[in-house]
């Protein structure tokens, strides 16, 4: 149990830097794959874009898109049809908005 514990605490710090992500050309250079939908109620994850890396969120849907790949912890792709993405995005207005619909897809961000 001990180890368990140790084993999650060092998941949950390493992926709290997750959440910078740079936007590919190709599908095939991305890690998750997404598709922006119309309404909240369709996605997985609902969105901010936050405007500093250090506001950057642990999975949470806090988002900040980095200038270079290297940069980012998570290279997305934007599909053009939601049948092709990983993953159901979609962009709120308030910080306080974001966060997960489905969290079954939540290990897509890890």
């Amino acid at each position: 149990m001990k180890h368990l514990t140790i084993i999650i605490a060092l998941l949950a710090t390493f992926s709290a830097r997750a959440q910078k992500v740079f936007s590919v050309q190709y599908s095939s250079q991305a890690d998750v794959k997404v598709f922006v939908v119309e309404y909240a109620s369709q996605a997985d994850l609902k969105v901010y874009k936050v405007k500093y890396s250090s506001q950057a969120g642990s999975n949470d849907g806090r988002w900040f898109f980095t200038e270079y790949a290297s940069q980012a912890q998570k290279k997305v792709f934007f599909t053009d049809y939601a049948s092709q993405a990983d993953l159901k995005i979609y962009f709120v207005e308030y910080e306080s908005q974001a966060g997960w619909n489905d969290t079954s897809r939540k290990h897509l961000m890890y």
